[in-house]
């Protein structure tokens, strides 16, 4: 699917309460110190580390950063809610030609699970029998006689829209598949269930998860950099019309040598 559909958007409205509380709080008209992020949950945790960084010599600078996911990123840049959106994707759907788009990193999306499960390893097909429901036991890939439990994440999401573009590749997600609202909790139930699969951000992946070895790869930034690891994609900061000095001034902070280099530290990879 190359478009948000208005499915997706409607998941957006109801599961994406963020958008309808920035409205709401009016930050399209916030002051000229206040500065809104909102969209990727895979990039929201690396984006409040920049915000932190960034408010220790701009105290007069008010930034904030909300998740929702990619499609919210998208809706809330383009109304004005958020002065900057925030979408992982591999490519941007038409609805966001009118945003300025810049790449700010890179993520590879690891499929994780319990660290007490055997499992190391998946090849491209086990990967989408088992997130298509095709394979629903353990034992099939030589693991415990246990049923598997599908963790993804909610249409809207670019994370699950990269996903399913670069594994699923046209099967459908398990009918059986449990929805969580951001990468983190998707995580965190991974982290619960000795018997769940999910996919995260790589750069979230911890001691809580085990990331799999696809296709004879592991999950890891030196494989994504170098090309051998095939599910990775691009993360955009978004824009509408030209951004005030503040905006454009946090938005050049991002691009910059020493906020690329902390990105890298805590687990993505830099766009230059």
């Amino acid at each position: 699917m190359n478009r948000i559909s208005m499915k997706a958007l409607a998941v957006f409205v109801s599961c994406g309460f963020v958008f309808a509380a920035l409205a709401s709080n009016g930050c399209s008209r916030a002051s000229a110190n206040s500065i809104t992020l909102a969209g990727s949950t895979a990039f929201q945790p690396f984006a409040e580390k920049l915000a932190e960084r960034y408010g220790e010599t701009h105290k007069d600078v008010q930034i904030n950063v909300q998740g929702g996911g990619s499609a919210v990123g998208i809706q809330s840049a383009l109304s004005g809610a958020a002065q900057i959106g925030m979408a992982d994707l591999l490519e941007l759907p038409p609805e966001a030609a009118a945003l300025k788009s810049t790449v700010v990193a890179r993520d590879g999306i690891a499929i994780v699970v319990n660290p007490v499960n055997s499992i190391k390893a998946l090849t491209i097909d086990q990967a989408r029998d088992v997130f298509s429901g095709k394979v629903a036991n353990w034992k099939d890939l030589g693991g415990s006689d246990s049923p598997i439990h599908v963790i993804s994440r909610e249409e809207g999401s670019g994370t699950r829209r990269s996903f399913d573009k670069l594994v699923l590749v046209g099967a459908k997600l398990a009918p059986s598949a449990l929805f969580q609202n951001s990468t983190g909790t998707v995580r965190q139930a991974v982290a619960s269930d000795p018997t769940a699969i999910g996919y995260v951000s790589i750069g979230l992946v911890n001691d809580k998860v085990k990331a799999l070895t696809y296709n004879g790869v592991p999950a890891n930034d030196t494989n994504v950099k170098n090309g051998s690891y095939p599910l990775a994609r691009p993360i955009f900061l978004l824009t509408k019309g030209e951004p005030s000095p503040q905006t454009k001034a946090f938005l050049d902070y991002m691009l910059s040598d020493e906020a690329q280099k902390t990105l890298e530290k805590e687990g993505l990879i830099a766009a230059k």
